[in-house]
């Protein structure tokens, strides 16, 4: 079986450009995570790598299926130079690994939670997970492999985290589009959530 992380990365740089910076992180039990970053004018994206290495699984089968399943990285993008923003690459690469670890399909609509601040003063802690194949196209690999979907993050403060629990992720992206709301900015306030 063919290593799906070469493509992966040249899909990032065919899309993104070529990355400033990039950071590995490797937990116990797990593969190495990378985090790219790349820098496009006044905006600062940030990519794994590592994460579509293996299918995710159903946390519920007895056994992990070494070739079925969907894979995915996850891209964050933030306006530069407002925040430390690239503190992230650790939350990210947590992210990243969840499914390893922790046995979950990061998929659209979910939210993933790191417990503190993304980065130094950030008022979020969490991320929605975003639909694909808007800023880096779905990677297709050879039968039977499912494809990589690369999976924009928004960030999510607790407040918006918890009204989402409740009314969903669609109700929330609807109440930032009305509000007209800068998903990059990496120190926005709350959207009104009365």
């Amino acid at each position: 079986m063919a290593d799906v992380l070469p493509l992966v990365e040249a899909r990032l740089r065919g899309a993104l450009g070529e990355p400033d910076a990039r950071a590995a992180v490797t937990f116990l039990g797990t593969d190495r995570i990378e985090v790219l970053r790349f820098t496009d004018g006044d905006v600062v994206r940030y990519a794994t790598l590592g994460m579509s290495a293996q299918p995710m699984s159903d946390p519920t089968a007895m056994l992990a299926d070494p070739v079925k399943g969907p894979r995915a990285e996850l891209v964050l993008s933030v306006r530069a130079g407002l925040a430390d923003t690239d503190k992230v690459l650790r939350p990210l690469a947590v992210l990243a690994a969840s499914p390893q670890v922790e046995g979950v399909v990061v998929a659209p609509g979910a939210s993933l939670d790191v417990g503190e601040p993304l980065w130094p003063g950030a008022p979020f802690t969490s991320v929605l997970v975003a639909e694909p194949g808007g800023l880096v196209e779905d990677l297709e690999l050879d039968e039977p492999l499912d494809p990589v979907h690369f999976l924009p993050l928004l960030p999510m403060t607790p407040n918006e985290a918890a009204w989402k629990r409740v009314h969903g992720a669609q109700a929330l992206q609807e109440r930032w589009l009305t509000h007209g709301t800068d998903l990059r900015d990496p120190s926005r306030k709350s959207v009104p959530l009365d």
